[in-house]
């Protein structure tokens, strides 16, 4: 039976609020000692997904102040998730596609954890990790 993706996932649910400053969603990023966020409305419905790359990239190197900015200023249009009951070739092909290194886990509707390629390159056999690190690593 394959490997699904709730079986690798971090079930962490911690969100960084769309209202809140990126200083705040760095701080909690070092506290958890992840790189990224997922993004969650008042609401409590997925928004995104904040990385330390955006943080970095869209705020520090830009000389925005951290702590004026929001996060919800850096969010993506629409987030790329993956389904907890999806199998790892899934994920694999979802992040090869999207070119995108961290997924959020959705089981229906709801927040359930998140996958990092270090997450998937663990379940995938030789091979495949290969693959997978080859297609993030190039750039569009």
């Amino acid at each position: 039976m394959a490997t699904k993706a709730r079986e690798i996932m971090t079930a962490d649910r911690t969100c960084a609020n769309e209202t809140d400053t990126v200083q705040a969603a760095a701080s909690t990023m070092q506290r958890l000692g992840v790189g990224a966020l997922p993004i969650c409305g008042q609401d409590e419905k997925l928004k995104g997904v904040i990385t330390d790359r955006d943080i970095v990239i869209n705020v520090v190197a830009a000389g925005k102040d951290a702590s004026s900015v929001r996060v919800g200023d850096l969010q993506q249009p629409e987030a790329v998730t993956i389904g907890a009951d999806d199998s790892v070739d899934e994920v694999f092909r979802t992040m090869s596609e999207h070119q995108v290194r961290r997924l959020p886990v959705i089981d229906g509707r709801e927040l359930v954890g998140m996958i990092a390629l270090g997450d998937v390159a663990k379940a995938l056999d030789d091979p495949q990790v290969g693959q997978l690190v080859d297609a993030l690593s190039t750039s569009s």
